[in-house]
């Protein structure tokens, strides 16, 4: 039998079947105090995929750093064919500020491949990509709603890549959105090298919610599976026939004012029907906000008070769908009164 190659991070060596948790130093504080990315290793004794886990790129989006933690206690890792590699928080300095950037209010999902002499974020990305990307064939790198605003639970992926596909297919998540790629992104510039690549988006900044990350942890076990890393016998997964988006786009305020949602989180919603309500102070004026065309809302702005322009709610375009359609794909909040 051939021999394995070395895997190293960070120049520390992980030997197959051995797990090691490795710290990759990336600056300091103003008073000395060294800051460093945790990064938890889980080799296989067999050959096999090497995937990332990554979380809290945006500092404040804490729900995949569970995720994380409760799929590294997964006695099924003991078992896995090849590598996982999880960093539960890769902006170490927005998750110690509870904030999205770093202390440059730099957006570091904005600022790949980085590069070794630049800004803060550059040099982060760049670390991240040299010390953990370049060694993977996969990834999962989890995301949440930015403050005050709820995301539906999600993949969002490139599906014009068969193999992206059926990887964002077996994770099981209630709707696919067929994702444009983001420039300065994790996603853009991990594709980039080739690695299969998907982005798990629920719930809101600063929040840990039960029900996002239980199907953020099965759905990452289901997908280890497809792969190949772990047996499908022993993973207990809902099978969704996950509905596929192709387009999303924000609805947003044509007055300032306080706004009362009709809908819900999840719903689905008909070309025409009226998502909220923008009220003045006065109760002098009530404007409905309706939806150009048929989708989900796969996101709410939670604020009661908006400006002008203000992003409201996230439809996802879909084809139009009945209650039966969508009892028999599995969809979990069918809000809408739908024929």
């Amino acid at each position: 039998m051939p021999r394995r190659k070395q895997f190293s991070i960070n120049g520390e060596k992980v030997a197959p079947g051995e797990r090691k948790t490795i710290m990759l130093p990336i600056a300091e504080l103003y008073d000395f105090t060294a800051l460093e990315i945790p990064v938890h290793v889980v080799r296989g004794a067999k050959a096999g995929p090497v995937m990332f886990l990554s979380a809290a790129l945006h500092g404040d989006e804490i729900n995949g750093v569970e995720i994380i933690r409760e799929i590294l206690k997964q006695p099924l890792l003991n078992e896995i064919k090849g590598t996982i590699i999880a960093i539960p928080v890769v902006n170490i300095f927005g998750f110690h500020n509870k904030s999205r950037y770093l202390p440059d209010r730099r957006d570091l999902n904005r600022s790949f491949p980085g590069s070794k002499h630049g800004s803060l974020a550059a040099r982060i990305a760049h670390l991240f990509m040299k010390e953990i990307v370049s060694k993977c064939t996969h990834g999962i790198d989890f995301h949440t709603g930015a403050i005050h605003r709820s995301n539906f639970p999600q993949i969002r992926a490139c599906l014009d890549n068969e193999a992206t596909k059926e990887f964002a297919t077996s994770f099981n998540a209630p709707i696919m959105i067929d994702s444009h790629m983001r420039d300065g992104s994790l996603r853009e510039a991990a594709r980039k090298k080739k690695v299969n690549i998907l982005l798990f988006e629920g719930g809101q900044a600063l929040r840990f919610e039960n029900d996002v990350i239980s199907m953020g942890v099965r759905g990452t076990l289901a997908a280890m599976s497809n792969i190949g890393m772990i047996d499908e016998e022993k993973v207990e997964t809902t099978k969704y026939d996950s509905i596929v988006a192709h387009d999303s786009f924000w609805l947003r305020a044509q007055n300032s004012g306080t706004v009362r949602m009709c809908v819900k989180l999840g719903s689905y919603v008909k070309k025409g029907q009226t998502v909220a309500l923008i009220l003045d102070l006065l109760g002098d004026v009530e404007i409905e906000v309706t939806t150009p065309e048929d989708g989900i809302v796969i996101g709410i702005n939670n604020l009661p008070l908006v400006t002008l322009g203000e992003a409201i709610i996230h439809l996802a375009t879909v084809e139009r769908l009945n209650k039966r359609e969508l009892k028999k794909r599995g969809f979990i909040y069918p809000q809408a009164d739908i024929d």
